[in-house]
């Protein structure tokens, strides 16, 4: 409050020295203006003051200035009686102004007249004392303001543009200038203008610490060339992958399509990647600044054909990740791919999971593993799942869920999906059947599982009311791709304000809220 009240001192003296100003102006008096005769300009304001620089539009500089010291005052005090965010951006903006407009003036006296007004000079020193306070006590109001007016570019500039062209070209292009950014320096400006985090949604899962709740899902960044850069953008964890012990160049195309009203990809890769054997030698001596987790599935490749090929063929993923100690903080178990050539291989049937998990457990693997699990299951199936797993300590939690596979579903435009023949389905149409499925996983085993929520993350609402479900983290990548880059920081923030709207401390306490 303190720094509030060294605002109002300012912003009440700018509107004193303004306002002299202005009296002066139309009793067409000089004001008495001496300065150190030291300096490499004049001290001269009646050159200033009479110069036709000092009006603009007819209107006295001066009144402009007790204009915009006034406005000032107005918005500061309304924020202050109901701390509206609107006030605050408000407060922002026109302190830009007034920055804008002094560094102009100032220059212009400088540069141009040769002249110094001390009164001048010293509105000048108001209005950036204003600007850097406001900065410092709205630092979170600036950063979302930051973030929204990125937001807008996006979506009405990139995004059309981006939307223009191949989804899969869009996708390899961003891919490309990703890892680029992430070598540069430039991986320091971005952190510095996108990357929000906040100490109340630090928590530590599973063993690890993660500084933000929300990560990148597996599917997006699958020959790992994203780690460097994906912690600037806000990302408290990430994933690459999913990986398969043969390389797979991807199934036919389209591999991706838009459905953008229903705010969905249609996804049909079926793990492209280019084996767990390049991706292992190029992460094994690379150090990451936020968790990295190694989601593993079957080879998607004919020969692999039965489950128990299937099974050795995951299991020897991790052992080839496990031989190079690659610095990885926890796997996914990817059992849910619903694009895979050999369709029949299905781990969704009990005895079929509960080998796979008695064959990963013989691994003897020490760092985490969650499951990714199936959403396009009846809640009977999902549940036998859970009641596998549950029995496999090393399992820690769970990943809900995978891509929507039912082309009828309601919240999947009709027009849009008969584009695809093939494909199944992210975002939005994914977000009633995840938050149900999380719902059902909390329920039943409560903290014996940590869920981490995928599916339809647009916002930080989406991703609030998955963690008021059970889930502790999130993950997302549609969202990202419809809400731009800067969503992320964007979630964070907005979680942030839905704890302490709530009433929370931090994120701990809001896990399970509306499940227990």
């Amino acid at each position: 409050m303190k720094k509030f009240f060294l605002l109002i001192l300012f912003i009440v003296s700018g509107i004193i020295d303004a306002g002299y100003l202005t009296y002066e102006h139309y009793q067409q008096v000089i004001p008495p203006c001496t300065v150190n005769r030291l300096l490499p300009v004049a001290s001269d304001c009646g050159r200033v003051l009479r110069s036709s620089y000092s009006v603009m539009f007819g209107i006295p500089l001066a009144l402009a200035g007790v204009f915009q010291y006034s406005v000032l005052f107005v918005i500061l005090i309304a924020y202050l009686v109901y701390r509206k965010k609107v006030f605050a951006f408000w407060l922002i903006i026109q302190s830009i102004i007034g920055v804008i407009f002094s560094a102009y003036f100032m220059y212009i006296q400088l540069g141009v007249l040769k002249s110094i007004c001390i009164y001048c000079t010293y509105s000048a020193i108001i209005s950036f004392s204003i600007f850097f306070i406001i900065n410092k006590v709205l630092r979170k109001e600036r950063f979302d303001l930051r973030l929204k007016v990125i937001s807008i570019i996006y979506q009405y500039v990139a995004k059309p543009i981006f939307f223009m062209f191949d989804p899969e070209f869009i996708h390899n292009t961003h891919i490309f200038f990703g890892e680029l950014l992430g070598k540069t320096f430039l991986k320091k400006y971005i952190n510095w203008k996108f990357n929000y985090q906040s100490s109340k949604l630090k928590q530590k899962v599973a063993g690890i610490n993660f500084i933000g709740p929300v990560g990148l899902a597996a599917g997006f960044d699958y020959e790992a060339k994203l780690t460097q850069i994906l912690y600037s953008l806000g990302f408290g964890f990430q994933t690459v992958g999913t990986m398969t012990r043969l390389p797979y160049e991807g199934n036919p195309k389209p591999r991706l399509g838009r459905l953008p009203k229903s705010q969905s990809l249609m996804v049909n890769k079926g793990y492209k990647n280019i084996g767990a054997k390049l991706i292992s030698n190029k992460l094994k001596n690379m150090n990451f600044k936020i968790p990295l987790g190694i989601s593993i599935g079957a080879s998607n490749n004919r020969q692999v054909n039965t489950i128990n090929k299937a099974i050795k063929d995951i299991t020897d993923s991790f052992k080839l990740f496990e031989k190079l100690k690659t610095k990885n903080n926890y796997y996914e178990l990817n059992i849910s791919c619903p694009n895979l050539v050999n369709t029949d291989l299905d781990f969704y049937k009990p005895e079929n999971f509960r080998q796979l998990l008695q064959s990963v457990f013989r691994l003897n693997i020490k760092k985490p593993i969650f499951v990714k699990m199936p959403i396009s299951v009846s809640d009977k199936e999902f549940t036998a799942l859970l009641n596998i797993l549950i029995d496999f300590k090393f399992v820690k939690g769970i990943i809900i869920g995978n891509l929507l596979k039912d082309r009828k579903n309601k919240l999947i435009d009709k027009q849009e999906v008969r584009k695809f023949k093939v494909g199944s389905f992210s975002g939005k149409p994914c977000e009633e059947r995840s938050n149900e499925l999380i719902k059902l996983t909390y329920k039943k085993y409560g903290k014996k599982l940590v869920i981490i929520g995928c599916g339809g993350v647009f916002n930080g609402q989406d991703a609030y009311t998955k963690i008021k479900l059970g889930a502790s983290l999130i993950q997302l990548i549609t969202g990202m791709i419809y809400q731009g880059p800067q969503v992320i920081s964007q979630i964070n923030l907005e979680i942030e304000e839905l704890l302490e709207k709530d009433g929370f401390r931090n994120i701990y306490e809001a896990i399970g809220y509306e499940n227990n």
